[in-house]
């Protein structure tokens, strides 16, 4: 078959390639424009998809408008009977309906669980042991069309979205080459998605990201695991926030305040109180800062001259 690959992040990179290796061809990938970042916002920084078609000769077709009828055009132009979409944008009709056989997704969730712009994200959060991938079939409303297949991924109790979205990348290939298989030899067979069970996955704000020391200890810890290493939960430290990548944590009745520090100077720990326990911070950023592990954080601050809220402890 000829198919067209729509993708940007590295998440999509292992789904192209598999597909790039089979028996069907590639004709041309789609991707976000290039951006200015880096220092100073100077540098052009291509997408991990565009990169990885550039090295393997494919064409790359880089739309700001989906709707614009050049770009309508020069799609058509390839002429594919599939297309496939790993962690695109959303697309209006006249792209996903141009191919005889359809536009296929793949989603980081057992859909129906988890629709939306961040399921890896949420599944953490809320403490999931399990999330997976799906293929379906795309129509209009997002995330709702019909599955083809899914397969289950685990959830250590130490994953963060890090860890996740590096297992489900590669099992996302394996599902998104069997879906493929099986379009190609006419047995591809559609299920509905079951409207009861469905649960939401929303863009995550920079709000949703503040951890409330009232809230249970376990709590907070999924919701570190949950956005490390990007957005970021994060806390405030006298005036600065604090951003915590990682830490460790411990039920505990206590009598400290929620949203108080303790530095252990012995064992150079920073406990961090919450309610029905505490959290041992292991990786964090202060603002104006670079990321640290906690030792080189604390031996990095005086702390009388900096005037930070901590008890200290011998």
């Amino acid at each position: 078959m000829r198919i067209v690959f729509m993708g940007t992040p590295d998440f999509a990179i292992p789904c192209l390639d598999i597909l790039v290796k089979s028996e069907h061809d590639v004709v041309a990938v789609i991707t976000a424009t290039d951006k200015y970042g880096g220092r100073r916002r100077k540098q052009l920084i291509q997408s991990a998809v565009k990169k990885y078609a550039v090295e393997n000769n494919i064409p790359v077709l880089q739309p700001p408008n989906l709707k614009n009828p050049q770009f309508i055009e020069d799609l058509r132009s390839y002429q594919a009977d599939l297309q496939i979409v790993v962690a695109f944008r959303m697309l209006p009709v006249v792209v996903w309906d141009m191919p005889a056989l359809g536009t296929y997704n793949l989603h980081g969730s057992l859909l129906p669980r988890y629709r939306g712009a961040a399921p890896i994200n949420w599944a953490i959060i809320n403490g999931d042991q399990n999330t997976g991938v799906t293929t379906f079939k795309l129509k209009h409303e997002i995330d709702t069309g019909s599955i083809t297949f899914q397969k289950s991924v685990k959830i250590y109790k130490n994953d963060n979205v890090e860890t996740v979205h590096d297992r489900m990348k590669t099992v996302g290939a394996e599902i998104i080459l069997k879906t493929v298989q099986h379009i190609s030899s006419g047995k591809i067979e559609l299920r509905e998605q079951n409207n009861a069970l469905v649960t939401k996955a929303p863009k995550i704000f920079h709000k949703d990201c503040h951890i409330d020391p009232c809230k249970d200890v376990l709590h907070n810890y999924n919701l570190i695991r949950g956005l490390s290493p990007y957005p970021t939960a994060w806390t405030t430290l006298g005036d600065k926030e604090l951003k915590i990548f990682s830490a460790l944590y411990s039920y505990e009745n206590h009598n400290h305040e929620p949203g108080s520090f303790i530095y252990v100077k012995r064992s150079k720990k920073l406990i961090y109180y919450v309610s029905k326990g505490y959290l041992e911070l292991v990786d964090v950023q202060m603002e104006g800062r670079k990321r640290m592990l906690v030792k080189d954080f604390m031996n990095a601050f005086d702390l009388k001259q900096n005037n930070l809220p901590f008890r200290l402890l011998d």
